[in-house]
């Protein structure tokens, strides 16, 4: 097979195998190019490896992990996208991985040489541009292609930290949405392509979550084009050491791809794959793989030494000659190019670099930052007020409950179901009171009537872990399905909800992309328990966390995590709400533990009815669906918007309050009982339903309502080293002063969440609530404590 195979015949689409033995057999897989495209592509190898070495021989020392080895990656790049523009591919989305992403940037994308010298002599962000930007090789550029026959392409390279593949899911839901709005139904007009290392591929499993959406309705994207750099070693790792398969794309099989093994000296060979990639994907929908057979010509970096490990690999490579220098000779060899030739386009590179270097060092240019445009136009950063109008008329709700509760004649729907349907209309009835589910349906059916798209996803979402959601109804006769939020209204927006694979990093990774690539679209991703967010720890720090601040990407993803200690064990019972407080720094999210299903709508709505986008972080229920103190009456959406801070309700003359309970979320509902219980008096009990942004004024002007003598607690479930106290101490000390005490209740620190034992819960439960609800101490028996 020379220096191009192809593997397919493990595909089981026999119009598939068909379609690549009539593109290959006729001539013998090798490109049939012209003279001109021979020397345009040297040209472009001249320039890939020349940009190499001059950042070598400049920027000594400094680390631009290196595509010398792989050259031939950048006219296959060329290739596919100009081939994927001439078959009416509008935009290309791509993530990939740092080495040779400067390469790429400068001579496939065609980011300025200078902006790129300029970076590693220091250049940064604007002046006028917040955070703490990202190094060189993770960052993004994005570039306007016209192709030979005059059709435009939108080429963007992604950001992406340095988990390797984690960018992958993140490309497919920026893609998927751009298919959305594009109605690209077909999806012709928006190709995702993903670049990987070897040892990545195979290792890590979010390639794998990845590969298996893109086979599911909710989530395909009509096939991508991966790129495995093959460089045979991972960091110091041989292949035998991180794969157990003879090529790192074997993982393609599972998915019937055609694998392309491209020899990466050979610059032909990997046109010719790039033309039958774009060409397959086109006709099938399908993924494709390009295994590009290289290798590495330093260490992982520049400062590291390979040959400590791959000693006799190593010295092969040093006596191996460059790809442009083989391609050169072969050119020289047919007669199209001269030795004169080839020194000129050596020197008329040099001479380009070297001008870019010249004019970086004089003018130092920033770093271009793209975060306003297309669908973002209007959005800007955010400022001081976060508050938004977000209450709508009762009888606009009754009206839409109405429309989301109708039934079409002859559906057969679930006798449960139907009664849980009719108590929500009677929950809207008079003075009614809304539980949460209800309070949910709400406030997306305003958003849907208001113009709004939602996308929900979830394992589980449609009818909802605790069966409390039903936003998909079966006939029970039939199986036929409706989604009654999908006619609510002659003008509406989308509504999707989806059942996702079990799968946590891909699929929260495909919502985050979703929700970066087009902000009128209300994005949640619900756990099915809260701690399952735990397998998506890397797209959670590293995207939703941080993305603002490296890369000035706005992003307004909702995640829905039950959390709630009720005796069902370690697992289940958080959803490490500390963990999700200590990311929180610069404004860069919400983090909020709503007690009310009002709450709940009001603060689902404010996410869409601000001019810019942040990260809901919700802690959301679980007993509490059910629990009859968690209602709210009509008013509470109609009048009032999502309070940060409620205070006491309970009639109680604030001069009387001896002991003042902060608290966030459930144990509200215990708090409150066990003061009824005990008839305890004196106690007044605060609720702090926005953590971060963190309250400050509001919990201050509420704190200062009680007598300065008054005591402070902070009450919650979990231990003392989970759940909120960590973060709240020292910003509570800060309100209350150096003269009074802040006292914690709660939990002892504990490895484990939650016990395994029901009645030990119970116990500790019972303790939290003696320990808050003692009475208090007559003022003349208090003391000063200085803390």
């Amino acid at each position: 097979c020379g220096t191009l195979g192809i593997e397919y015949m493990h595909i089981s689409d026999k119009d598939q195998r068909s379609w690549l033995q009539e593109r290959i057999e006729p001539n013998l897989n090798v490109p049939s190019l012209t003279a001109d495209a021979r020397r345009h592509l040297l040209g472009a190898l001249v320039r890939a490896g020349g940009f190499e070495q001059f950042l070598h021989t400049k920027f000594l020392g400094q680390k631009r992990f290196s595509l010398e080895g792989g050259e031939s990656l950048v006219p296959l790049l060329n290739t596919l996208v100009e081939e994927a523009g001439t078959l009416g591919v509008e935009e290309i989305v791509i993530g990939m991985p740092h080495r040779g992403r400067l390469n790429v940037m400068a001579n496939v994308l065609g980011k300025p040489y200078d902006q790129i010298f300029a970076e590693f002599e220091g250049s940064f962000l604007p002046a006028n541009v917040q955070g703490d930007g990202d190094v060189k090789y993770h960052l993004g550029y994005a570039r306007d292609h016209v192709t030979r026959t005059g059709k435009k392409l939108h080429a963007v390279l992604m950001p992406n930290p340095s988990h390797l593949e984690a960018i992958d899911p993140v490309v497919e839901g920026i893609v998927h949405a751009k298919q959305q709005y594009l109605h690209d139904a077909e999806r012709r007009r928006v190709m995702p392509l993903l670049l990987h290392g070897d040892a990545a591929f195979c290792g890590q499993g979010v390639v794998t979550e990845t590969m298996s959406l893109s086979e599911l309705r909710a989530y395909h994207n009509g096939g991508t084009i991966h790129i495995i750099i093959d460089n045979q070693v991972g960091f110091t790792a041989s292949p035998s050491e991180s794969r157990f398969t003879r090529y790192p794309s074997d993982l393609g099989k599972v998915f019937n791809a055609p694998v392309f093994h491209v020899n990466a000296d050979d610059p032909e060979a990997a046109v010719q794959a790039a033309h039958l990639a774009v060409g397959f994907r086109k006709e099938f929908k399908e993924d494709v793989i390009i295994d590009l057979v290289c290798y590495r010509r330093h260490g992982h970096n520049e400062l590291d030494d390979p040959s400590f490990t791959q000693p006799a690999m190593y010295r092969k490579i040093k006596a191996k000659r460059q790809v442009h220098e083989l391609y050169a000779e072969r050119l020289e060899m047919e007669g199209l190019v001269t030795p004169a030739d080839v020194k000129q386009l050596h020197e008329e590179t040099r001479q380009t670099f070297e001008r870019a270097l010249d004019y970086a060092r004089d003018v130092m240019p920033r770093q271009k930052v793209f975060a306003f445009g297309g669908l973002w136009e209007g959005m800007h950063w955010a400022g001081k007020d976060w508050s938004a109008h977000t209450q709508v008329p009762a009888d606009r709700l009754r009206t839409l409950m109405d429309a989301a509760s109708a039934l079409p004649p002859a559906f057969n729907v679930h006798p449960k179901v139907r009664k849980n349907l009719e108590n929500r209309r009677g929950m809207l009835d008079g003075d009614g009171t809304v539980d949460w589910a209800c309070a949910e349906m709400l406030a997306l059916a305003t958003l849907l009537a208001e113009g709004s798209n939602v996308r929900l996803s979830g394992q589980d979402s449609e009818r909802g872990t605790f069966s409390q959601r039903h936003a998909v109804l079966h006939d029970v006769e039939t199986d036929a399905r409706i989604v009654p939020l999908n006619k609510i209204a002659g003008q509406q927006g989308r509504f999707t909800v989806i059942n996702s694979m079990l799968s946590e990093e891909g699929v929260l990774g495909f919502e985050y992309g979703f929700a970066s690539a087009d902000p009128r679209n209300l994005v949640i991703w619900e756990a099915q328990y809260g701690d399952f967010a735990n397998n998506a720890q890397v797209i959670i720090d590293q995207f939703v966390a941080s993305a603002e601040s490296k890369w000035q990407r706005q992003n307004g993803l909702v995640m829905l995590l039950p959390h709630g200690y009720e005796g069902q064990g370690p697992d289940h019972s958080s959803a490490r709400l500390e963990r999700f407080l200590q990311l929180c720094a610069e404004n860069n999210m919400q983090v909020c533990y709503p007690s009310t299903p009002a709450q709940y709508f009001h603060v689902l709505r404010r996410q869409q009815h601000r001019s810019f986008r942040k990260p809901l972080i919700l802690m959301t229920p679980k007993s509490m669906l059910r629990h009859k103190l968690v209602v709210s009456r009509l008013d509470e959406f109609a009048e009032y918007p999502f309070r940060n801070v409620i205070d006491e309700t309970e009639p109680m003359e604030p001069t009387s309050v001896r002991r003042v309970l902060l608290c966030t979320g459930k144990v509200y509902y215990d708090l409150l009982a066990g003061r009824n219980e005990r008839e305890a008096e004196g106690i007044a009990i605060v609720r702090v339903e926005q953590l971060y942004p963190f309250p400050e004024e509001e919990l201050r002007a509420v704190i200062d309502r009680y007598p300065d003598d008054a005591e402070i607690y902070w009450v919650q479930e979990e231990s003392r080293n989970c759940g909120a106290w960590t973060f709240m101490e020292p910003l509570l000390r800060e309100i209350v002063g150096r003269r009074r005490s802040v006292t914690y209740v709660g939990r002892n620190a504990a490895a484990s969440p939650a016990t395994g034992s029901y009645a030990i819960h119970r116990q500790e439960r019972d303790e939290i609530l003696d320990q808050a609800l003692r009475k208090p101490m007559a003022r003349a028996e208090k003391q000063v404590h200085v803390s």
